[in-house]
């Protein structure tokens, strides 16, 4: 049986939303305006590292005190009322400077192009074959428009880094399933580049997408390249299923490496 019906069948026993939890992209289902949930999003994939209670902890702690409406917080906040909101605020390596000064970047790009989605499409050219001209276009406006320092809460494109963080926040705002809630979506999931961290890259070197040992950008690019060929219009389909490998007792990627071996 080949690679792309076990994965297949990954994808159709484990892509539900009854899987989510722990996940920051659980934060996303509380907002039904695309203008909150981008904002939710950015916020949840920004911080979406180290151990995944403290993400949820950290995550929940920054929307709570964004009320109702994330967009309408940061639509009537001030550079000084964001910083006395982010006071104290820490998540290992960002402190609250680096945060509000990424949530300042936010609200100068919603009152340029009015929601983080407008500023996106403004940096994606007709003939990109992927994403990553729209983020280096993204992140330079959120980090010009920060006021400060965002720290590695922005990361940028043109370092080489695999970025994780972006194209994962991508993932939930482009593709559209039982999984992803979407909304941007006049960017096709086939410009989607595979969220890759440490899990996603033994895997796919386990599965002979790569043989490349450094995580960075021209890695997930490679194994992007191997999902595009399986699932030409949505490459990042099955990094839902497969991440829940180690998180799952009931998933065995020992086995699941035989049937597609």
């Amino acid at each position: 049986m080949n690679i792309k019906n076990n994965l297949d069948k990954l994808y159709i026993k484990y892509n539900k939303k009854i899987f989510v939890h722990p996940d920051p992209l659980e934060f996303l289902y509380n907002y039904r305006d695309l203008r909150d949930r981008e904002i939710a999003g950015f916020i949840a994939s920004s911080l979406a590292y180290g151990r995944v209670a403290q993400i949820l902890k950290s995550v929940s702690g920054v929307l709570d005190k964004m009320g109702s409406s994330p967009y309408a917080f940061l639509k009537n906040s001030t550079l000084s009322s964001l910083g006395k909101k982010c006071g104290g605020f820490r998540h290992r390596f960002a402190t609250d400077e680096n945060l509000s000064s990424m949530l300042t970047g936010i609200k100068n790009v919603l009152e340029e192009y009015g929601s983080l989605y407008a500023c996106f499409l403004r940096g994606v050219g007709e003939k990109d074959e992927t994403v990553l001209k729209g983020l280096e276009f993204f992140t330079g406006k959120l980090i010009s428009g920060s006021c400060g320092s965002p720290g590695h809460l922005i990361p940028l494109v043109t370092k080489g880094s695999a970025c994780k963080r972006l194209n994962l926040y991508l993932r939930w705002m482009v593709r559209k399933d039982d999984v992803d809630p979407g909304g941007w979506d006049k960017i096709p999931p086939s410009m989607l580049v595979i969220p890759l961290d440490v899990h996603m890259h033994r895997i796919s070197r386990l599965i002979g997408f790569t043989n490349r040992k450094q995580a960075d950008m021209n890695t997930a690019l490679e194994i992007t390249s191997c999902f595009r060929k399986l699932a030409p219009e949505d490459p990042v389909k099955y990094d839902f299923a497969l991440t829940r490998f180690g998180i799952r007792a009931d998933m065995s990627i020992d086995d699941f490496l035989k049937r597609v071996r």
